[in-house]
């Protein structure tokens, strides 16, 4: 991880194009996600395939995969009846895998993002979008701070750089009380590095209702963010979120969208298609409107990745 407020400021120069969707890929692999821990079932019980998206999206040209981590968290799995700590492991597991991976590109430079999702992942019914938990904030500080405290601990001279992301992914966010929760339970750690990317319920507001520009806006100010954006939107909502989150803030915008398929909640389906080519063409605007940083959510595949790439090629 990044250890100095200059070293946090070249972190990102260069890299343009991230990874895409990890869940829909394992599901393509054949993996069950449908449990209460959804891809985190798959880091416990076949971590090859995880490694497999992994190294797909690295050879399709992404220049920083995220952990298999995005549902790991005590309470995720003591609800099951797993030893929360065992949560500890998986989250460290996460960035050994994904480490291992890398490692197998040389010539390429990767980087490794610790995977954070919300309270409202763990409680897997869809509070992600919408960000009404019923918890207390301190209870949120709580959630953060354990998992945060996790990965900080493979962080330093003393730590193994194999258990060491290079920055945190705080991903699908919804609502402004819990990323300020996040900057309080990362004050401890001025060390670390992270990006903050929210979900968002249209194309000037997250899903909990605050403007994007707003929460962008508290974020920004936090010493150790990197980069602020949005993920799991519809595309089509991609140039006024960009114009929000660059009149909030001068650090870098990053964009991963869903394919453009509709998530159908009574069938339990997506709908709809997605051609890669044409996720490509809209890269290519999404780039030109502002954001510096692209990659794919939900049911974005690694052909959607290659032109993602191809689109970064014309900066």
């Amino acid at each position: 991880m990044a250890e100095s407020a200059d070293a946090r400021e070249e972190l990102l120069r260069g890299i343009h194009v991230i990874d895409g969707g990890l869940a829909s890929e394992l599901e393509y692999l054949g993996a069950r996600i449908d449990g209460p821990l959804w891809s985190a079932h798959v880091l416990e019980d076949e971590p090859e395939k995880v490694s497999a998206v992994h190294r797909a999206y690295i050879q399709a040209g992404s220049q920083c995969i995220a952990t298999c981590s995005y549902q790991v968290s005590r309470m995720g799995y003591a609800e099951i009846d797993l030893p929360p700590e065992r949560a500890d492991g998986a989250l460290l597991r996460s960035v050994a895998l994904a480490r291992s991976v890398v490692a197998e590109f040389p010539g390429c430079r990767v980087l490794v993002a610790g995977s954070l999702g919300p309270y409202g992942a763990a409680l897997h019914n869809g509070a992600e979008y919408h960000g009404n938990y019923n918890c207390s904030y301190a209870d949120l500080v709580r959630f953060h701070s354990e998992r945060i405290a996790v990965l900080a601990s493979a962080t330093g001279p003393q730590a193994p750089d194999l258990l060491a992301p290079d920055l945190l992914a705080f991903e699908t966010f919804p609502s402004l009380e819990e990323v300020r929760a996040v900057g309080e339970a990362l004050a401890p750690w001025p060390m670390m590095s992270a990006w903050f990317s929210f979900s968002c319920r249209d194309d000037k507001h997250v899903s909990h209702g605050e403007r994007v520009r707003d929460c962008a806006s508290l974020v920004a100010a936090l010493p150790q963010t990197v980069a602020i954006g949005v993920n799991c939107v519809p595309p089509r909502w991609l140039p006024s979120l960009i114009a929000e989150l660059s009149t909030a803030s001068s650090k870098p915008v990053l964009v991963y969208p869903n394919s453009g398929e509709v998530w159908d909640a009574e069938a339990r389906c997506w709908t709809g298609t997605t051609d890669p080519a044409d996720f490509g063409e809209m890269a290519a605007g999404w780039f030109a409107a502002g954001a510096q940083i692209v990659g794919g959510c939900c049911r974005t595949r690694p052909a959607h990745i290659r032109e993602v790439v191809r689109a970064a090629t014309q900066l």
